[in-house]
């Protein structure tokens, strides 16, 4: 897989910038995309840098607004509404796939796993806003194209999740058409 044409790259996205994302890929076919509403975990992107971050890599910071009518709080639980704890975890594999097409690399994404993921708090419809942070420990751009990062959500500014060794690969359709994932 080739990679794409990186300059010059957006450091934020907002909501409409991300569907199309979703619709077409970043770059157009062939690049990643990110999944539409209401699978898309996030409305912006604040901040996406190939530099920084905890691990030196880069960073991703993206948000998403709480309200009460949000689809998951209808039925994740009938009387007791939270958001699902893979919703957000979704979401941090979202932007780490996200960040390896925005870095120049071709090819559809998935997740591949996760190291240690840790829950200590709960979205409820209460919440005004979740931001995500994800700080990149290793985008391999090669044969295998793979991206690692650590994230934290957070609720209103608590810290609530922890995922550390998250896992996305980018796929040729061939390599998904095969099973070499």
């Amino acid at each position: 897989m080739s990679d794409i044409a990186v300059t010059p790259r957006p450091n934020s996205f907002d909501k409409q910038a991300l569907i199309d994302c979703g619709m077409n890929g970043y770059a157009g076919p062939g690049t990643a995309q990110l999944p539409v509403p209401p699978m898309l975990m996030f409305d912006r992107i604040t901040s996406i840098t190939d530099t920084g971050g905890k691990h030196g890599k880069g960073q991703v910071i993206a948000e998403l607004d709480i309200t009460d009518d949000l689809w998951f709080f209808e039925c994740h639980f009938p009387g007791d509404p939270v958001m699902p704890g893979c919703l957000g975890l979704d979401a941090m594999w979202q932007l780490v796939g996200f960040f390896m097409t925005w870095g120049g690399s071709m090819g559809h994404g998935r997740a591949l796993g996760a190291g240690q993921i840790k829950f200590t708090g709960q979205v409820k419809p209460e919440v005004s806003i979740v931001r995500y942070e994800i700080d990149i420990r290793r985008a391999m751009r090669g044969k295998l194209v793979l991206g690692i990062g650590d994230g934290t959500m957070f609720a209103d500014d608590r810290p609530i999740y922890e995922a550390n060794d998250l896992r996305v690969g980018l796929f040729s359709q061939d390599q998904l058409n095969s099973g070499a994932m």
